[in-house]
């Protein structure tokens, strides 16, 4: 017999034994009024509790969804356009991201609290793939704020002795021909144009770049990442430690207090991680909060 089969037996066998007891109770209480009222007492105080219970599990089911909210996002309760929100439904759709929704809006938010919070600076993203929050970002900022976003537009660079086996593991699987991208679509690395197609993505989803002050800056970071200016905010996105210490080195010295850098792979590749605990290691003036991904906040 198997398992759901012997549950639903024992469950009969259980009702069964209940409408038993039920029924021989009724008949020995039938002639004991006081019996019958103390049984009915008993039976109100149980229900009470069931209620107490339930709205118990109710209140840590509504704190737990607050919790998982404000692990993903700094800020929810800042409301965002609903015209951002179509962006990123859009992005999805069209698996423009490796990223899920909800750390989409995450992002959004951060940017869109550095607007009403009159925070000055760019608003950079650091590695791109094929656009998606890229262009969730800069549906959310201010049209008049600048945005730069960096990327070879190309296959990813190659990691360094400093990266870890699972950064080198995963190189060779790319370097191979062999990798995936989201939604196992064509990886964006082996696009014969990738900067033209995050160019029409960004004008197909109503984020033209001239209007929203965008640039798309093509090359590797060390070549041209050359920040003179503060930022805002800045979403991180190099997985490899070079790349990623280039980043810090370059950015988080401009960035305005209470400005926010978000690294996308410090949880996921250990050359990331391992880039970020060199960098902030005995460095004061960043609050690192570790959220769905690394959150840094200029103090």
């Amino acid at each position: 017999m198997g398992l759901n089969a012997l549950s639903r037996q024992r469950a009969r066998q259980a009702r069964s034994a209940v409408t038993r007891w039920w029924g021989q109770a009724r008949h020995d209480t039938a002639e004991d009024p006081e019996l019958v009222a103390q049984l009915r007492r008993r039976l109100r105080r149980a229900r009470a509790a069931a209620e107490r219970e339930k709205a118990e599990k109710e209140r840590l089911r509504r704190e737990l969804r607050t919790t998982r909210v404000s692990l993903r996002n700094p800020f929810p309760e800042i409301e965002l356009p609903a015209t951002v929100l179509a962006v990123a439904d859009t992005v999805v759709a069209e698996q423009l991201s490796y990223l899920r929704r909800e750390n989409l809006l995450a992002l959004a938010a951060v940017v869109r609290e550095a607007d009403l919070a009159g925070r000055e600076g760019l608003v950079i993203e650091a590695g791109t793939a094929l656009g998606g929050s890229g262009i969730v970002m800069a549906s959310a900022k201010a049209p008049t704020r600048t945005m730069r976003v960096y990327d070879v537009f190309g296959q990813i660079p190659s990691p360094s002795d400093r990266d870890g086996e699972d950064v080198q593991q995963r190189y060779e699987v790319i370097a191979a021909g062999a990798a995936r991208g989201v939604g196992d679509d064509l990886y964006y690395g082996y696009r014969d144009d990738l900067l033209g197609e995050v160019t029409a993505s960004y004008e197909r989803l109503g984020v033209p770049l001239d209007d929203h002050r965008v640039e798309l800056v093509r090359g590797l970071f060390q070549d041209t990442l050359e920040v003179d200016e503060p930022v805002a905010v800045a979403h991180l996105d190099g997985d490899w430690y070079d790349s990623t210490m280039t980043c810090l080195e370059r950015i988080a010295p401009r960035l305005v207090p209470g400005g926010r850098l978000v690294l996308d792979d410090y949880y996921h590749w250990s050359g990331c991680r391992t880039a970020v605990d060199d960098y902030f290691a005995g460095r004061t003036g960043f609050q690192l909060e570790h959220r769905a991904r690394l959150h840094v906040v200029r103090r």
